[in-house]
Order: structure tokens, then sequence, then C-alpha cells
């Protein structure tokens, strides 16, 4: 493989773990639900959060999904801060299915805790122990990320350390 797909590599492979941490399209409530709907129910919850002070809050996608996920790193939204926090409190309500996720089972968490030691270990000395509930790789969280070179050291230690999780969970990158 060449060197200038590696990063895109790892963020795949980061990617797919993902979905393995997101609940399935039965566990999120939405089964009965069309697209329309859930996207209408994500669009009043965005709303909600950008009335909250949460100015950059993104739309969902056309079929209503948005996840925790894609706005911690798909977005400008610092999830980690106070008003975040309040926002998410006064919307629960609006909440599209799955938008939060689930804890992942201790193995899962085990394995996270493993990579964001493997991430440190390979030169990212910021990157943070992911939350139980939380995304795994969360750029907002990761100050070194927005420095010059910070994003090439990071997808180099995601490409060194996908592996190292992926077999945590006995799954083959």
């Amino acid at each position: 493989m060449s060197t200038s797909l590696r990063p895109m590599a790892a963020l795949l492979l980061v990617a797919l773990l993902g979905v393995g941490c997101s609940p399935a399209a039965d566990e999120t409530g939405g089964s009965g639900s069309t697209g329309s709907a859930s996207r209408a129910k994500g669009v009043k919850f965005s709303q909600c959060m950008r009335d909250h002070g949460v100015k950059k809050f993104p739309d969902p996608d056309s079929s209503g999904a948005l996840t925790v996920d894609e706005v911690a790193n798909g977005s400008d939204v610092d999830t980690s801060s106070p008003t975040f926090d309040r926002a998410l409190g006064a919307c629960r309500d609006l909440q599209p299915a799955g938008f939060t996720g689930r804890a992942r089972s201790a193995a899962q968490q085990k394995a996270s805790l493993q990579f964001a030691q493997c991430i440190r270990d390979h030169g990212v000395k910021d990157f943070p122990d992911p939350d139980p509930d939380g995304p795994l790789i969360d750029t907002n969280r990761i100050p070194s990320a927005n420095q010059e070179g910070g994003m090439s050291t990071l997808n180099a230690a995601m490409a060194a350390c996908g592996k190292v999780y992926a077999g945590q969970l006995g799954l083959t990158p």
C-alpha cells in the first residue's frame, strides 16, 4: 500500500471499528419511522442545540442520521464544552435515536484504553482515554491534532494502532 493511502486506510479502519460500537437499526427504536420523520426529528434536535448555544451544530443527513461521533469529528463543535452538555440536557427529548450511541462493553472499553495508550506511545502524547459512551477518537480533545503536522502524526499512530485495537476485539483489520 502506498504511503499516501495509509492515513485513509487507518481512518477507514477506525470508522469501521466505530460501527461495531454503534447501535444497530433495531436497537435505535426507529424501525417503524420513515426517513422523513427521522430527519424532521433530527432537524428539530439540531435547531434546539443551536438555540441553546451550540451555534455550529449541524443538521442531520437526508435520512435523519446524526451521531455524536459525526458531530465531534465532522464539525467545529466542541462536544466536551459545558455549553454542549447543557444544550444536550435541554434537548434530550428531541435526540435522534442512536445519537449518543451506547456504552462500550467491558471488552470494548479495555481495547479502547489499550488503543489510546498505543496512540500515545506512537507520538500523540495528549491523546485522551475515551469515555465508555463517547467516541473512540475525538479530535476536539487532542490539541496537538490542530498543530502543524499533528494530523499526520495522529494518522501514523492510528495506522500502527488500528491493528492492535482490532486484534483486542478479535477482528481482522
